[in-house]
């Protein structure tokens, strides 16, 4: 932290965290960074969308460049709950600095990657005032919630009005033990089903009078636990297959269940579809003669960028500017780069190490905090070199 934009990234930071923005709460955080932006050129836009009840504002604020090439920079102002305040060493919404590291909600999630964008954005206009490179911001405050009125919103407004940026930066955090070491190029999918198998409620000891869903759905279950949905590629591990929950019964040990409810989910990579997916399983159910009902919730399909302009600007940021060769990763769950995925064709993710995200005493390493804004700034320079080359 030895030099002025880093100690501006610092503070910024500091004044986000000291917003309660607990999903789906701003509680004015993207008034401060729209503040910022504008002195910068930048229009900007508010999407808010939701019910009353669950209010969701919704940032599109836009820096023309030159090119009609636009790089945007995307992420969330709410953070989840705080969790038990007493198991906190100090106020999760008042920063504070102890043993080299900021503490507070947000710190790591994703409030310093937003400070660090802004940041980084500042120092590349100082240097660059009328830059090849246009530049955006989408920023939303229902990232940990639903996600129903968030970032999908905007993009769905984007795409109609045929706007839509060439290249995207997610800033989630990504690193593992320092800032640089991981970046996602991509996300597995997430599809999600609750099936309900019929049967026959009845006495335990006149089985012949009721049929057991259980035992039913047992040698169909067996099946899709053993089943080798694909192979996965070099981006993606296979597809998995998880039971999340059953259940089944009244309580009472003297009585067969009528049905027996079943949650699971798909984690699923681009060598599968949706569809596919639901196809598959159901040949199995059928197969095996069951009674069933079976609902699906499609929470997001699997994005993979692969490496080219956007990947290698990153890569070589980070290089320069840490020594790291960072690793390309698909782990983890989903991220609003499933929705960006659809309107942008290069998304990448990447921020501080991840280790205290959503937990009590959330931080993040003050020695992080300079690089993240450093890469930014050189990613953005980078993309810009490129374009005028």
């Amino acid at each position: 932290m030895n030099d002025t934009t880093c100690h501006n990234t610092l503070r910024l930071a500091e004044q986000l965290i000291a917003r309660p923005s607990v999903t789906p709460d701003d509680a004015g955080c993207m008034d401060i960074l729209a503040d910022r932006l504008r002195p910068l050129g930048f229009v900007c836009e508010f999407m808010d969308s939701g019910p009353e009840t669950f209010h969701v504002r919704n940032l599109w604020a836009k820096r023309a460049g030159t090119s009609g090439q636009t790089l945007a920079f995307a992420g969330h102002t709410d953070v989840v709950p705080t969790g038990p305040l007493a198991q906190w060493h100090s106020d999760p919404f008042t920063p504070t600095h102890q043993g080299g590291k900021l503490f507070g909600r947000g710190a790591s999630d994703m409030k310093t990657s937003l400070a660090a964008m802004v940041v980084a954005v500042e120092d590349f206009l100082s240097q660059h005032p009328a830059p090849m490179l246009g530049i955006a911001f989408l920023l939303t405050s229902d990232e940990e919630g639903p996600a129903l009125d968030g970032t999908v919103v905007v993009c769905e407004q984007l795409k109609a009005r045929g706007e839509a940026p060439q290249f995207c930066i997610v800033g989630e955090p990504t690193s593992v033990e320092k800032t640089g070491d991981m970046i996602k190029n991509g996300r597995r999918g997430t599809l999600s089903g609750k099936l309900t198998v019929q049967g026959v409620q009845g006495h335990i000891a006149y089985p012949h009078l009721a049929d057991n869903p259980i035992h039913r759905l047992a040698p169909a279950l067996a099946e899709l636990v053993s089943v080798r949905w694909d192979e996965g590629n070099a981006f993606f591990p296979p597809t998995s297959w998880q039971v999340s929950n059953i259940h089944a019964g009244t309580g009472a040990s003297n009585v067969i269940p009528g049905d027996c409810v079943v949650d699971f989910n798909f984690r699923f990579c681009t060598e599968s579809t949706p569809e596919s997916l639901q196809e598959r399983l159901s040949a199995v159910l059928d197969r095996h003669g069951l009674k069933y009902t079976l609902t699906w919730t499609l929470g997001g399909r699997p994005f993979l960028t692969t490496p080219g302009t956007l990947v290698a600007a990153v890569q070589q940021a980070i290089a320069d500017e840490t020594g790291i060769r960072t690793e390309l990763s698909t782990t983890g769950g989903t991220s609003d780069g499933r929705f960006i995925a659809a309107i942008c064709p290069q998304v990448i993710e990447f921020g501080p190490p991840n280790a205290t995200i959503h937990k009590v005493n959330e931080h993040v390493a003050l020695s992080d905090i300079g690089p993240l804004k450093a890469i930014y700034r050189r990613t953005l320079e980078k993309l810009n070199e490129g374009l005028s080359a």
